[in-house]
Order: structure tokens, then C-alpha cells, then sequence
């Protein structure tokens, strides 16, 4: 039996899926396409994915399977890496290629150096309006929804993170980039922005997921790979999507006392104490247990997730 993978369950003959899958999403497929393919080769197993990719949009897709399905929340937190080929000159009502395009009539043609500084204008902290055509909830509907059936659909800028942007290629109407940013950011939303910047529209044409935290695309399984046989080898650790978490190690007390909800007390962890804020606690066997919340002038470690002893 492994760190992770299919495991036995405590106390039962019944087999037990933990861990993640990192998939290279195909264009034209939805993400819950994605989930319910993956799903269908480990029946009985809960599964879910940590962050939507459009359906014109291909390259990494986060699969959770069993109790990682915990750390969906985690993974969707993570910095992300994207590169866009953007169509100028033309805008959609979904600001994308598969939305309803109107070309411009007569649209100015950017140089270089126009390109350059508005893309060096959206980077940095940013308010940024998401897309109509997007999971956004208005008043407890999602605003794609209304959006298609005719509503005006009027959302708030919210505050987003893009790291860099930088411009891979640009030959008018065709501008490919590369962009590293934060949860949340709507890469349509940038080729929207970036359109109206520079008075000629905008809209996306190609878009490609290359990396969430540390899981890259060429990292990401082909789902034509993927088999109810094949599918064990290629989970990973939920560890992997706490790469930058510290880590605490329990002892079996312990693991008992975290696993029914007990606070500890930082007296248990020795003369090193423990550290400030979020945490990974791993049994002794390193599997991870729970991610829980410390506060070391207080004392305390309190479980907040629980994976399991």
C-alpha cells in the first residue's frame, strides 16, 4: 500500500481513491465533462475539480478524488499560468472566440510599443469587471445563465492579482501572450480590457492553462491515457498542492485527538513550537492528516480540514 493512490479502508475490504489527478484538459470538452469521465473509472469515489476552464480553453485541470476533494479550496488559491492568443480588432459578447463576434469597422492598428504599455497597464493589483458569460453569481443565479436567456447582466470589478504579462508575439489582428496571475483573474476579461485600451476591441481565440502552483502541463495526463487501470499511477499526493505549507508530524495520541476535532495544545510539539498560521499535520506513517490553524501566543493548533488517521 502507498502514501496515497487506492488504499484500503479501515475496518472494510472496500478500496478507498485519495489523491490528484493533474489533467490536460482538451479544447472543446467542459471541465465537468472532464470530472464525470474521470469519475467513471472509480465508481463510489467522490470527485471534483479546483478551478473552471472554458470549454474553448485546454491544459491543466486539477482533479480531486476522495478525501482530497478537501483541498479543492487549497488548489483554486494557487498562482496560474496562461498563454492566450487574443484576436484584435474584433469584440464578442462572451469575449471569446466561440461567443457572437462583431468585427470593427476600420479599427485602429496598434504598434508595438501601444501594445507594450497596455499590457504593462494591467498588471500589478487590478480591478477587474469578470466576464457576462461567466460562473459569477447575481442575486443566486449564475450570470452565464442569464446572460443566455437575454438578461442584462451588470457585474462589479473585484480585486485581482496578475503577476506579468508578457507579449510572446504580435502580428495585427493576432497578439499571443503569456500571463502569470492570481485566483480569480478572467484571462477574457484581459483581452477585453487590453481591446478597449487600445480603441480596437478585443477578444480571445486560443487559451492554454500551463500551470496551477506546482503542477505544470507537462506534468498533466491525456485523457485518452487515462484507464480504470492506469488511472492509480497517475494520482498524486495530496502533499503535492501543499508544497509551501509547513508541516507538523503527529504521533498516534495525536492523530486521534485531530482526527475527532481536539484542539492541541503547542506544548505537544516540543521545544521548536509551531509555526504561525496554516499548517499540514502528517501521521507517522507521512500521510496528512488534517490542515489545521495554529496561533503559537496563544498555545493552540486547531484542526480546520480533516483527511483521516
Amino acid at each position: 500500500m502507498g502514501r496515497f493512490g487506492i488504499q484500503p479502508a479501515a475496518g472494510s475490504p472496500r478500496e478507498v481513491v485519495d489523491g490528484i489527478l493533474v489533467v490536460n484538459k482538451p479544447p472543446g470538452m467542459t471541465s465537468r465533462a472532464v470530472v464525470d469521465r474521470v469519475a467513471a473509472m472509480m465508481p463510489g469515489t467522490k470527485v471534483g475539480h479546483a478551478g473552471t476552464l472554458d470549454p474553448l480553453a485546454s491544459g491543466v485541470l486539477v482533479v480531486c478524488a476522495g478525501p482530497s476533494t478537501r483541498l479543492v479550496e487549497v488548489v483554486q488559491q494557487l498562482p496560474k499560468s496562461y498563454r492566450t492568443g487574443i484576436r484584435l480588432g474584433a469584440r464578442s459578447d462572451t469575449l471569446d472566440a466561440e461567443g457572437r463576434i462583431e468585427p470593427e469597422a476600420n479599427p485602429p492598428v496598434p504598434s508595438r510599443g501601444a501594445v507594450d504599455q497596455a499590457v504593462g497597464l494591467l498588471v500589478g493589483e487590478v480591478v477587474q469587471v469578470p466576464p457576462a458569460y461567466s460562473a459569477v453569481k447575481v442575486q443566486g443565479r449564475r450570470a452565464y445563465d442569464l446572460a443566455r436567456a437575454g438578461r442584462t447582466v451588470e457585474l462589479t470589478g473585484r480585486r485581482v492579482r496578475i503577476d506579468r504579462i508578457a507579449v510572446l508575439r504580435y502580428n495585427w489582428p493576432h497578439l499571443e501572450l503569456e500571463i502569470d496571475c492570481g485566483s480569480g483573474t478572467y484571462i477574457r476579461s484581459i483581452a477585453r480590457d487590453l481591446g478597449e485600451a487600445l480603441g480596437c476591441g478585443g477578444l480571445v481565440e486560443t487559451l492554454t492553462r500551463s500551470r496551477i502552483g506546482p503542477f505544470t502541463i507537462d506534468q498533466a495526463v491525456d485523457l485518452v491515457e487515462l484507464s480504470t487501470e492506469s488511472l492509480p499511477r497517475s494520482l498524486r499526493s495530496p502533499l503535492d498542492a501543499l508544497a509551501d505549507w509547513p508541516r507538523l508530524a503527529l504521533d498516534p495520541g495525536q492523530v486521534a485527538a485531530i482526527t475527532a476535532g481536539q484542539r492541541l495544545g503547542s506544548g505537544a510539539f516540543g521545544p521548536a513550537g509551531i509555526p504561525q498560521g496554516w499548517v499540514a499535520l502528517l501521521g507517522p506513517d507521512g500521510r496528512l492528516v488534517a490542515l489545521a490553524e495554529s496561533n503559537p501566543s496563544q498555545g493552540w493548533i486547531q484542526p480546520r480540514k480533516v483527511f483521516g488517521g
